[in-house]
Order: C-alpha cells, then sequence, then structure tokens
C-alpha cells in the first residue's frame, strides 16, 4: 500500500527532477516517451512494482508499458524475443546462471557509475555484480535472508538450543531424530537450493576458485568442501534426518511439514513465512527462529543475502537516458520507500524506513551479521542450475550412485550446461 502523503511527495519530487535536469533531454511531460518493462507476469504484478510505476508516470508523464510472460514461460519467451532482437527498454531479472542466454555484455548497460550505487546495501550491491565487478542492474525487491529456519517451540519444549558450529548442528540433528521428529525437512523431488547456500563460502570467500572454476581450470571435485558437502548430505539422509518420504516431498509440501511440527528445520527465506506457510497451521511465524546453514562447507555456517530481481537497461535501445532517469527515481529514498510501505523485506536500500523487517531476521541480526554472504553460487558459477543439482542429489539419494559420483555429475551436468552456450575454454 501507499502512504497517504504520497500526492503531495510527487509533486515534490517532480518539481527537484525539474529544477535539477534529473528527467534528462527528451523525457519530459512535453515530449513522453514509452518505456517498455519485460518481467514475469506475477513479478510486474507485485504491488511495490504496480506502484512505482504509478509514481513515475505521475510524476514525469511518461509511460510504463509492461510485458509480461506466464512465469513457467518466462526464459524461453524472452529468450525467443531476445533472439529476434526484440531486446525490451528494461529487463527484468534474477542473477542467476540463466541470465546468460540474454548476453549480459552485448544487450545491457553497465551501471557502476549511477549516483545510487551508494544508496544499496553492501549485500545487495555485492549480488548485482557479475565476475568482473560490473553492476548490471538495479535490484529492486524483497530482499529475504536464507538460512537454516527451525521450530524454536519445539525446540524449547525439548531443551535443546540452536547450533553455532557444525558438530552442534549434528548434535542437535541426532537430538531432535532421538526425540522421535524429523530434523530437516528436504524436500528432494525438485528442490535443492540449499546447496547454492552451502556453496556460497566456499565461492564467495575465495574469489580465485570462483574465477579458477568459471575459466575451466578446475571442477567441484577439485574442492574439498564439495565433496564435505555431499557426503553430510549423504549421510544425513541415511540417517533418516530428512524423514522417509523426503523423495517423494517438494515445495508444495514443506507447509504442511514444517506447519504441522512433523520437522523442527528447514533450509529456507524469511519471506515464505509470511506468504506460503498456512495460516491454520498448528505452528505459525511465530514459532520459527533462525539459524545459520550447516552443510559442511563452513563450520560457523552461512546465511544467504536476497536473491534479487534487477532492472536492467537495454543500451542499444533508442530510450536509455530516460530509463537511467526511470532508475534514478526508483532508488530515491521517497519513492522506493512509498512502493515499499508495509512489505516484508531486509532493506535494499540505506534509507529504506517504511518496510517491515521479520522479528526473526532482527533477533539474529548479530548472527547474520558474521556470517552472511551474497548469494554467489546461483548467480555467478557458470552452468549452475538448482535443476541438475536436484539431478544429481537424486542419483544419489536413490542410490544410483556414490557422494563421489554424485560430485561428478555435479560437474558434468555444469559444463554441459555452459558449453551448450559456446563458451570459451569449454
Amino acid at each position: 500500500m501507499r502512504r497517504s502523503g504520497f500526492g503531495t511527495a510527487a509533486v515534490l519530487v517532480l518539481a527537484v527532477f525539474l529544477l535539477t535536469g534529473c528527467l534528462g533531454a527528451g523525457s519530459g511531460r512535453g515530449s513522453s516517451v514509452t518505456i517498455t518493462v519485460m518481467g514475469r507476469k506475477s513479478d510486474l504484478e507485485k504491488s511495490y512494482m504496480t506502484s512505482i510505476f504509478e509514481q513515475y508516470e505521475s510524476a514525469t508523464g511518461n509511460r510504463i508499458e509492461p510485458i509480461a510472460f506466464e512465469d513457467a514461460q518466462f526464459e524461453d519467451r524472452a529468450a525467443e524475443r531476445f533472439a529476434g532482437g526484440d531486446v525490451p527498454d528494461i529487463f527484468m531479472h534474477f542473477h542467476n546462471a540463466d541470465l546468460e542466454r540474454f548476453d549480459t555484455e552485448e544487450n545491457f548497460l553497465y551501471l557502476n557509475d549511477q549516483e545510487w550505487v551508494d544508496e544499496l546495501t553492501d549485500s545487495t550491491l555485492a549480488y548485482c555484480l557479475d565476475g568482473d565487478g560490473n553492476l548490471l542492474g538495479l535490484p529492486y525487491w524483497e530482499n529475504s535472508v536464507s538460512g537454516c529456519y527451525y521450530n524454536k517451540t519445539i525446540l524449547d519444549s525439548l531443551g535443546l538450543k540452536p547450533a553455532a558450529t557444525q558438530s552442534e548442528f549434528d548434535m542437535l540433528c541426532r537430538a531432535v531424530a532421538d526425540a522421535g521428529y524429523t530434523p530437516i525437512c528436504w524436500p528432494a523431488d525438485g528442490c535443492a537450493w540449499a546447496v547454492q547456500f552451502a556453496l556460497d563460502p566456499v565461492f564467495a570467500d575465495d574469489p580465485g576458485l570462483l574465477r579458477q572454476i568459471n575459466q575451466n581450470e578446475i571442477a567441484y571435485a577439485d574442492i574439498p568442501e564439495v565433496a564435505a558437502m555431499v557426503e553430510w548430505i549423504d549421510n544425513a539422509a541415511g540417517q533418516g534426518w530428512f524423514g522417509p518420504d523426503y523423495l517423494k516431498r517438494d515445495i508444495h509440501d514443506i507447509s504442511r511439514v514444517m506447519g504441522s511440527g512433523e520437522a523442527v528445520m528447514t533450509f529456507l527465506w524469511d519471506t515464505w513465512f509470511y506468504t506460503d506457510l498456512d495460516r491454520d497451521s498448528r505452528y505459525t511465524v511465530d514459532d520459527f527462529a533462525v539459524m545459520p546453514v550447516f552443510l559442511n562447507t563452513a563450520d560457523s555456517g552461512t546465511y544467504e543475502g536476497g536473491n534479487l530481481n534487477m532492472m536492467m537497461v537495454n543500451k542499444n535501445g533508442g530510450y536509455v537516458d530516460a530509463c537511467l532517469d526511470f532508475l534514478a527515481f526508483c532508488a530515491a529514498p521517497e519513492n522506493y520507500n512509498a512502493a515499499f510501505d508495509g512489505i516484508s523485506t531486509v532493506d535494499c536500500f540505506k534509507g529504506q524506513t517504511t518496510n517491515i523487517q521479520s522479528p526473526m531476521i532482527t533477533a539474529a541480526a548479530d548472527s547474520i551479521e558474521r556470517n552472511l554472504r551474497a548469494s554467489t553460487a546461483a548467480s555467478k558459477i557458470r552452468g549452475y542450475s538448482d535443476e541438475d543439482v536436484s539431478a544429481a542429489l537424486g542419483e544419489m539419494f536413490r542410490g544410483r550412485t556414490d557422494a563421489a559420483g554424485c560430485v561428478e555429475l555435479l560437474d558434468r551436468y555444469r559444463v554441459e550446461r555452459v558449453k551448450a552456450r559456446e563458451t570459451a575454454g569449454f
């Protein structure tokens, strides 16, 4: 929702822009332009997106024209448009492996020199940088924190505490299992995002490894932490820590499993508890807290910063200046605070004041500050795919390969994706 004082704020913003020339030539009311914004249908319909579009149109006289594709079809439909030379003025995309399909260097403007860069929080900025440190887009999205979310009500009833080290986490899982609960809800039917959380410290803490794997100089098999992670996951499944039905569970089962108290912990992000957990469950968001993810790659665990939708500017389009002005408008505190009023999100911008921060996050603020990494594996490892990771783990879970074989599959699938894009050096 928007604040009641929006009308006055919009007039003031317009006056400032006109006085400073911030809107740029050709983008004022006298010569209005239409800026096309391509993205997923559900993304473009978010309240904070429609709010910022409306604010901008009201303040400038320019028009925002959404080009929306159904979520399941977005990547393919957008790639078809790009292949035909039909590139939108602004493209909304998460910084993940699928972004490679859209040739960022050829199509999009690097935004390193924009005045609003200093307005971004450090973790938000880090998420949007490519491997060479170039800023690809303006992150304008819900900013979640991924970690190990646990049912504090159940742990308290068992006299157990959250873990601070890998060994403590292992002991916690054993104690929870001995008490008759499933320690971890791991929906193995198609879900493997926990692996990217675990790999973040491996590559975020050692950029040299990231460069080597992206230049095909090393493989996962050459990195001990990757083997340690896969072995831990294999052992956890073998000990029943994921429960008896984990291979049949997918993303839609998490609410039931966590809401009923069948499982005590899961690897997720905070916004899920506000958007996906059934409000009629036995346990609600108030029963949960967060600790780091422990998957045997970092002894003190890790949290992953938000995966954020970025607004990227077509550098070959006819309205580059107007697009940059629009991004500057989005990054102005008056405007993003109006758009994100009442939205549950960690700050993307340093001046964010109207959003709501989850008590789970604020209660763990010190731990998060010590152990947070920007999302790195999914966004910066060439060929990384959650789908492929799930498939490789599935082979191991079903006994068709062992942990070492699973690591080999992770390498094979990753390299196959990179080769399919005809990347030099692979």
